[in-house]
């Protein structure tokens, strides 16, 4: 795969940071479409890049070989994004709290502390094939 391959609410791109405004593009146009208030999107923006770029870079290594989805569905007066990578997956409960002192001054290991204060919930799927990021978000 060179390039983004749209079908319906899925976007599929190459792991490569070079598709990160073009995924951003995708969903927050599917958003406005719905109305979403401007705050909102942007709260899920960010989620979004958080997860992509985390795709991107732990789980497909920077290999742009490898694909990185995005689906997003509204139910219920709610947005549901889902990012998927082939990657080996991570144990959420290890991730290192970014607010511990040790870690006031780290460059890296925000996102997911990020995504999980800006949105409703947050679930972490690691399966053989890969891992799935679902997030959710209240949007009307």
């Amino acid at each position: 795969m060179k390039r983004p391959v749209i079908v319906g609410n899925r976007i599929t791109v190459p792991s490569s940071h070079d598709f990160l405004p073009t995924v951003d593009e995708f969903v927050e146009g599917i958003l406005r479409g719905w109305g979403t208030d401007e705050s909102v999107i942007a709260d899920i923006a960010i989620s979004v890049s958080e997860l992509v770029n985390n795709a991107i870079v732990h789980g497909s290594k920077m290999n742009a070989e490898k694909e990185i989805s995005v689906e997003i569905a509204q139910t219920n007066g709610k947005a549901r994004i889902t990012v998927c990578d082939p990657g080996t997956g991570f144990d959420p409960a290890r991730i290192a709290n970014p607010l511990d002192d040790e870690n006031l001054l780290k460059e890296v290991g925000r996102g997911i502390f990020i995504v999980r204060s800006l949105m409703d919930s947050v679930d972490i799927e690691v399966s053989v094939g890969g891992t799935a990021i679902t997030i959710t978000k209240t949007i009307n």
